[in-house]
């Protein structure tokens, strides 16, 4: 089996399908929810969970917030590799949420001391590993550098749960606007190769091209990830009028 990818949408709402709307005016009710500092202070759900994850410097923070159309719903520390909670977000209508995104803690970033990187990898692995109501991982790669040794023991962590389909994972190759277009196409050509490693019947793997800059690829996340929690037949909420963000 082939990891799944389209190219991104180009930027503008005009060039937007109406699925790529529907799922956008989703992603932008997202709010905060709650914060916690170990796997003991989440709270109990059953709503699906969408955790995004990736090295301190892949663009994570910048991705959700421009996924959510607020500009600082995740924190975006000056100093990557500080933000050390799990923070969460609910999503959808505002009396029934139906999702919620998890913001997991940058990892990799070298001024962190060793303690609490070792804390730090275990709470993310416990969360990883154990969360039950994970529904999907969106692992942020930065375009440039593609898939590092961290992100591919973050993969190997997760394998268990891909391969039997548990858990769906999207790579999101961010920056892409740094790249040229063959230079792009490269990108994510080897990010298939890395995915298709862990390929099954089972497993729904996808990866896309994705600038905050440009807005390129905005549409194609959050139609995956609309997608994952509402099967079809469940449109969720419904687009609102376009503006020039979308």
């Amino acid at each position: 089996m082939t990891p799944a990818f389209r190219p991104p949408h180009k930027a503008g709402p005009a060039a937007l399908s109406n699925a790529a709307k529907t799922a956008l005016a989703w992603a932008h009710s997202a709010r905060f929810a709650t914060t916690a500092a170990q796997m003991s202070q989440l709270p109990a759900s059953e709503l699906p969970e969408i955790a995004f994850v990736g090295r301190s410097n892949a663009g994570k923070s910048t991705a959700i917030n421009t996924l959510a159309q607020q500009g600082r719903l995740a924190f975006a520390s000056r100093t990557p590799g500080r933000t050390q909670h799990i923070n969460l977000f609910d999503v959808g209508p505002k009396d029934a949420p139906d999702a919620v995104f998890a913001d997991l803690p940058g990892y990799g970033y070298a001024a962190v001391e060793r303690a609490a990187k070792l804390r730090w990898q275990e709470v993310m692995a416990e969360y990883l590993q154990w969360r039950r109501n994970l529904h999907g991982v969106v692992l942020m790669v930065d375009s440039r550098l593609g898939f590092t040794d961290l992100d591919r023991r973050l993969l190997a962590l997760l394998a268990p749960r891909l391969v039997n389909g548990e858990v769906r994972l999207l790579a999101v190759l961010t920056k892409s606007d740094k790249l040229n277009r063959s230079e792009g196409q490269r990108a994510l050509q080897q990010a298939q190769a890395v995915l298709a490693e862990m390929a099954s019947d089972e497993a729904d793997l996808g990866v896309t091209l994705f600038s905050a800059l440009k807005r390129e690829g905005v549409g194609d996340v959050a139609e995956a990830l609309h997608g994952w929690v509402h099967p079809a037949g469940e449109p969720g909420l419904k687009p609102s009028a376009p503006d020039s963000q979308a």
